[in-house]
């Protein structure tokens, strides 16, 4: 299976700059998964599609103002930190640049208040860096740092909630959960009213959002770790749900990627936390959801792969050649897509 097996012609002017004045009048794709059918919606419609029955998991991750600029000691020079993901109290791992100017025992500066000094150097930009700080280190992010958009965003983000799903919690991401933008607490409101379930779980969007695939064979890819957590209630719930026969719709694959790992895992939904670095492609026998609601993703990426394995990669491509054609929008503020 090869990297370029998904790739895809993408206009360059369908790449969403900006999130739409509602969160909830995206278009959606709702693709049957079995035969390809395909049916153009907008997204507040979504709620025709879910069954009484269904139980909906969000992802309820924080995303943290990540993005730092600060200056290096000794030669002043300029340096980016983007935060990734806490691996120990006050020791992060983060994606830099210029990586050539950060080595172990480097301390970047960024106010009086915040320091960093690097622990470690691994490959490709990342180093682990103690936080060295006076005060409480997410009031000082939200008064230094940045929200760490996608880097083919470039248009400047007037309002940084919108980067944030409206249920979002747990602060810890890199990056939002892209798919749940589209919800708005009206729609989520009207969609309990329809006896439908929701319940939710935390990963932290970490640098496998930031990183495209870069080797020929798609299994020899290694994917970066990412924190996630599930209470017990939505554990007793899921496996509940599963008993009953109830669909598991999955909000984004960042949710599939926590309901797949903690059911491979363990054979049942249940209270636990931990780092996963699943990685789904065509194959994969999914074992957690049953239906996914997702954005439209990267060429070559992980996570068009992931959706690949949840329908198929003909069906997947169609779906997407048909979304070019009418001019859906594209990634992270983009449109979104229901595979049922």
């Amino acid at each position: 299976m090869k990297t370029d097996d998904f790739d895809y012609y993408l206009p360059k002017e369908l790449i969403a700059q900006t999130p739409l004045k509602d969160r909830d009048h995206s278009k959606l794709l709702i693709l049957d998964k079995k035969n390809g059918d395909i049916i153009h919606e907008r997204f507040d419609n979504i709620i025709n599609y879910l069954d009484k029955d269904d139980v909906l998991v969000l992802n309820n991750t924080k995303v943290i103002p990540a993005r730092l600029i600060g200056i290096k000691e000794e030669t002043n020079a300029v340096i980016e930190v983007l935060m990734l993901k806490e691996i120990d109290s006050n020791i992060w791992e983060c994606l830099c640049k210029p990586a050539r100017r950060v080595k172990v025992g480097t301390i970047i500066n960024f106010c009086d208040k915040l320091k960093l000094e690097c622990i470690f150097e691994g490959e490709n930009g990342i180093r682990k860096f103690k936080f060295i700080y006076d005060g409480i280190l997410l009031e000082i992010l939200d008064n230094l740092g940045e929200m760490p958009l996608p880097p083919y965003i470039h248009e400047k983000l007037s309002d940084k909630n919108r980067y944030q799903t409206v249920y979002a919690k747990k602060e810890g991401s890199a990056a939002a959960p892209t798919a749940g933008l589209h919800f708005t607490n009206d729609l989520i409101k009207k969609i309990k009213e329809k006896g439908i379930k929701i319940y939710e779980i935390t990963l932290h969007v970490g640098l496998g959002t930031f990183r495209p695939v870069s080797v020929d064979d798609v299994t020899k890819h290694k994917m970066h770790s990412e924190y996630y957590e599930m209470d017990s209630n939505t554990a007793f719930n899921l496996n509940k749900a599963k008993k009953e026969g109830k669909k598991i719709i999955a909000v984004g694959t960042t949710t599939t990627r926590t309901l797949e790992t903690i059911m491979s895992l363990y054979g049942e939904f249940r209270e636990c936390s931990g780092f996963t670095d699943i990685f789904i492609y065509p194959g994969y026998q999914f074992k957690a959801i049953d239906k996914l609601i997702t954005n439209f993703h990267l060429p070559k990426s992980t996570l068009i792969m992931l959706v690949s394995a949840f329908s198929s990669k003909e069906n997947i491509m169609n779906a997407y050649k048909e979304a070019v054609n009418k001019k859906y929008r594209f990634f992270s503020f983009g449109d979104s897509m229901f595979i049922k």
